[in-house]
């Protein structure tokens, strides 16, 4: 991608964030706050339409390829933003988000491995998709961790193995910093929404599950280490003081430190951006690949994650009493 292309490019997705911007606008498409939020100002909602818009036009200019993936994250970035303007029934949004799923996993060629592969790939994928839905609660949080994740797709792509077209990561990655560049303030301009955050987890997820099935390396399933441990111990501390973890909330870890110690988000959000990207080095560069590393990495990570947790929010917060 040379770099006249790549200018191009980053120019016309900023145009057309500033047009969605106008047409939110005109549409009162907004998030207003609630006792959840951790904003206090009404702001555009949908921001993150910019990520899908990316890659759904980058037929227009490199010539059509993975046309069902695209299918799969236009079906889902088409529900998520009807969910937006107006909460659909989640038996809708479900048999939206498994078609998605079903046209990324014969992207990918995922039905011609054994069944059980599918099966581990569709709990994965949704699990996913949901963890980093619900992890977009703050500026900037979404945007830099993508940025992170693909930025060292790209780098794995570029120097490791080449698993996809670095054209297609490179327009994913453009699109995320033309987010950030209005999202990743004090006042953010614009908050990602649905459409944003299940969309670029779905590309995400994409990328990844790309990466290892050509390789057969498990360990980058670590490259969403830290979204993983802050989802995972919130839902077992939500399970022990018997809560509906499907309600919306503010227990998150980093919900914590933005809304409780109020801690800036845009340092809030760096931690985790900045955490990942140097546990990302260390996974590629220094730690050599077995199932038994990962399984060791992930037991070590969350003992320490909630160990962490306990330190600094305390027992009765997290347990309830």
């Amino acid at each position: 991608m040379s770099s006249i292309v790549l200018f191009v490019t980053l120019i016309l997705l900023f145009i057309l964030e500033l047009i969605y911007f106008r047409i939110a606008d005109h549409f009162n498409i907004i998030d207003k706050p609630n006792h959840r939020s951790s904003h206090t100002t009404i702001t555009l909602r949908g921001g993150g339409i910019i990520f899908s818009l990316s890659l759904l036009l980058y037929p227009l200019w490199f010539g059509l390829q993975y046309e069902y993936f695209l299918l799969g994250l236009l079906a889902i970035a088409f529900i998520s933003f009807m969910d937006d303007m107006k909460p659909v029934s989640n038996k809708i949004r479900i048999v939206f988000h498994l078609l998605a799923v079903a046209l990324m996993f014969y992207q990918l060629g995922l039905f011609e491995l054994p069944f059980y592969w599918t099966v581990l790939a569709l709990i994965l994928v949704i699990g996913s998709v949901n963890a980093i839905n619900f992890m977009d609660g703050i500026n900037g949080i979404t945007g830099l961790y993508a940025l992170v994740t693909l930025l060292t797709l790209y780098f794995i792509n570029l120097h490791y193995t080449e698993f996809t077209e670095s054209s297609f990561l490179m327009v994913a990655i453009l699109s995320v910093i033309v987010f950030n560049f209005f999202n990743f303030r004090n006042k953010a301009k614009c908050f990602a929404g649905d459409v944003g955050s299940v969309s670029i987890a779905f590309i995400i997820m994409f990328f990844i599950l790309a990466l290892i099935i050509k390789t057969e390396n498990f360990s980058y399933l670590l490259l969403l280490l830290f979204y993983g441990l802050d989802t995972v111990t919130t839902i077992m501390f939500r399970l022990i003081r018997k809560e509906n973890i499907f309600e919306a909330h503010r227990s998150h870890f980093y919900q914590y430190w933005a809304n409780e110690r109020k801690y800036s988000h845009l340092l809030v959000s760096g931690i985790y951006g900045v955490g990942q990207l140097i546990f990302n080095l260390v996974l590629i560069l220094w730690l050599p690949y077995s199932i038994l590393n990962v399984i060791l990495v992930l037991v070590v990570s969350v003992i320490l994650f909630t160990a962490l947790r306990f330190l600094t929010e305390g027992k009765k917060r997290l347990l309830g009493h």
